[in-house]
Parts: structure tokens; C-alpha cells; sequence
């Protein structure tokens, strides 16, 4: 009978050892499946946390720009006669500008472009030379015609640059060198009458040599790029003028600088300043 107790109460206290060691290791593997979640959660929040951080930064970053963008509302752009575009402040300054354009001439714009070409040929004369008669300036669209007279760079009968001419030809190459991009042709012209000396077989040869002249000087005294440049002679086959009067000849001697600027420097020539 004994014996039969024992062995019940061993077999008892064995099956409860077993039942104690199925829960612990089921707890204890419970608890690892539990870290292991909490981990995998907290990596995700930690990456979520990372995205919402590069989110709300670009999100001030736009609300920068819109910022910006509304405090340069003037910056806005309009078109000028189908031609191309500039910002409403150019207009402001281009108004200031032809408020000091003769009358006349202004009464002659008829456009908006008109009015551009006349406010940059004003601001682009003055800055070259104060001499108004002896210097003129024509725009067609984008290109920037300057006829200069003769008797402000050369010395008559001569194709060498006189000193005088210093103070248009640095100031011109100014207005060159503030555009990479420009490309400049130097024309020299005649009046019709002819020449022939030891120096110059005829109006051709003046003229060439004039403009050669001029692209030298800008090369090696104001630093032009010469890949920039080109030289040409046109004798006097494109008068301005009837060579009918000694005044008309002088006017049609003249040396003409073509200028092919890139866009947003033509519209910066609206502002004497940037000159």
C-alpha cells in the first residue's frame, strides 16, 4: 500500500514538472516572438520618423520659394511684341529712361518695342560718348547697330586710331565684355569719293583697314576676345546718306559696330548702371 502511494505522488510531482516546464519554455518563447516585434516596430517607427523629417523639410522649402516668388511679384513677365519677354520692373526703368528721350522720337514709337529700342539706344549712347551728333544707335529687334563717326576715331586720311578715340573704344568694349555670348562685326565706310595712294588702293582698302584698326585696338588694349569679333569693309556702297553735300560725306564716313547681344543682357542695357 505504501508503495502504491509513492508512486502516485512521484507520478503526480513528475507531470507537474512537466506541465511547469511546457509553460516556461512557451512564456519564454513568447517573449522572444514580443522583442522581437517591439524591435521590428521600433525600426519601422525610427524610418517612418526619418520620412516625415524629409517631408516636412521640403515642405519649408516650397513655402520658402512661395514666400519668395510673392515678394518679386513685380518680376513677372510679359511679352514685347512677340519678340521675346521682359519683367515689368525693365517697364519702370525703360519709363524712367524715355522720359529723357526727345520728344520727337518718342512721338516716332509707335510700339512697345519702339520704345525698348529707344530707351537702350539712349542709355547705350550715353554711355559710350556725350558727343550725340557723331554717335548713332539703331536696334533692329536684338541687334545693336552703333555708327560712330569717323573724325572721333581716325585722323583724316588715315586708318590709324587716333587718341581720342580711347574713351568710346574702352567703354565700348565694356558693354562687349559684359556678354560672353555677344558676338561683335566691326564695318568700316566711306564717303563716294574715290581714293588711290600709296596707302590705300581704293575705298575698299580704306575701309578694311579702318575696321581691322578698331578690332585691334579692342583685342589687344581692351582685352575683346577676337573669336568674338569679325572685321569687314564696305567702301561706300551703304551710304546713310546722299553723298550730295559736304556734310552728308561726313556722315556716311563712319565706322559701324553690330552687336548680337544674348536677351537678358539687351534688357539689362535698360539700365545705365550696368554699363
Amino acid at each position: 500500500m505504501k508503495k502504491s502511494i509513492i508512486a502516485s505522488t512521484l507520478s503526480i510531482a513528475f507531470l507537474a514538472s512537466c506541465v511547469s516546464k511546457k509553460k516556461y519554455t512557451a512564456l519564454e518563447t513568447n517573449l522572444s516572438e514580443t522583442q522581437s516585434a517591439l524591435t521590428k516596430t521600433q525600426v519601422e517607427k525610427e524610418e517612418l520618423e526619418g520620412k516625415m523629417a524629409k517631408i516636412e523639410a521640403r515642405v519649408a522649402e516650397y513655402n520658402e520659394k512661395i514666400s519668395s516668388l510673392k515678394e518679386i511679384n513685380d518680376s513677372q513677365y510679359s511679352s514685347v511684341d512677340d519678340v521675346a519677354v521682359m519683367s515689368n520692373n525693365t517697364k519702370e526703368k525703360m519709363r524712367a529712361t524715355l522720359s529723357k528721350v526727345d520728344a520727337d522720337k518718342l512721338a516716332g514709337a509707335k510700339t512697345l518695342q519702339d520704345s525698348m529700342n529707344l530707351a537702350i539706344s539712349y542709355n547705350l549712347k550715353k554711355s559710350i560718348s556725350d558727343e550725340d551728333d557723331d554717335i548713332d544707335v539703331n536696334i533692329d529687334k536684338t541687334v545693336v547697330m552703333i555708327n560712330i563717326s569717323d573724325k572721333l576715331l581716325f585722323n583724316s586720311g588715315s586708318y590709324k586710331v587716333s587718341s581720342k578715340a580711347d574713351k568710346i573704344l574702352s567703354k565700348l568694349a565694356e558693354v562687349i565684355n559684359s556678354e560672353p555670348s555677344m558676338e561683335v562685326m566691326v564695318e568700316g565706310h566711306t564717303d563716294s569719293r574715290s581714293i588711290s595712294t600709296p596707302m590705300f588702293r581704293n575705298n575698299w582698302d580704306l575701309s578694311v583697314k579702318r575696321a581691322t584698326s578698331v578690332v585691334d585696338i579692342l583685342q589687344n588694349k581692351y582685352n575683346v576676345d577676337p573669336t568674338k569679333m569679325i572685321a569687314a569693309g564696305r567702301s561706300s556702297y551703304m551710304p546713310l546718306v546722299e553723298n550730295d553735300s559736304k556734310e552728308n560725306m561726313a556722315k556716311n564716313r563712319r565706322t559701324r559696330i553690330v552687336l548680337i547681344p544674348n536677351l537678358d543682357k539687351f534688357f539689362a542695357l535698360l539700365d545705365a548702371e550696368t554699363l
